[in-house]
């Protein structure tokens, strides 16, 4: 399986979770490692757009294709346990124990999740402290520039 992830230039090590473990995200508290990764371009390119002023444009964005081994362990969140209010922001606990969970349980090594920026897609987590880790490998960078229509007002 191919997954995607928006990494920064200054971030040369794009599956390092080192990022999420100190601020923690929507799927993890502060502390816990995560590997953010979407199904698609666009939807890695939606999950990092949502988080950016329009006066920021940034250039020094890449995007990373990440190849995903078929034997490497894919668990997945169950959506009918999420509360109304999980795709909300600031992030909720909720989610975040999902997340930690998983990391400790360390059952699987990646855990599917819907993304709370389009609805009916999903993200792909990676623990990087998993055993099948070691596996999972960035098969192709390029760089990524935003399209600046993005930003017109309507």
């Amino acid at each position: 399986m191919l997954v995607f992830r928006l990494s920064r230039k200054k971030y040369p090590d794009g599956l390092s979770g080192k990022g999420a473990v100190l601020c923690g995200a929507r799927w993890n508290s502060p502390g816990t490692e995560l590997v953010y990764t979407a199904e698609s371009r666009a939807l890695a390119m939606a999950e990092v757009f949502v988080h950016l002023s329009l006066a920021m444009m940034p250039d020094d964005y890449q995007m990373l294709t990440i190849e995903i081994p078929e034997n490497v362990s894919v668990a997945a969140a169950d959506p009918s346990v999420l509360p109304e209010n999980w795709a909300d922001f600031p992030f909720i606990v909720h989610t975040r124990k999902i997340g930690d969970s998983f990391v400790a349980r360390r059952e699987s090594c990646v855990l599917k999740v819907p993304s709370a920026v389009v609805k009916g897609d999903f993200n792909y987590l990676i623990n990087p402290d998993h055993g099948d880790f070691a596996g999972i490998k960035i098969v192709e960078t390029n760089e990524f520039v935003f399209d600046r229509r993005l930003l017109k007002p309507v």
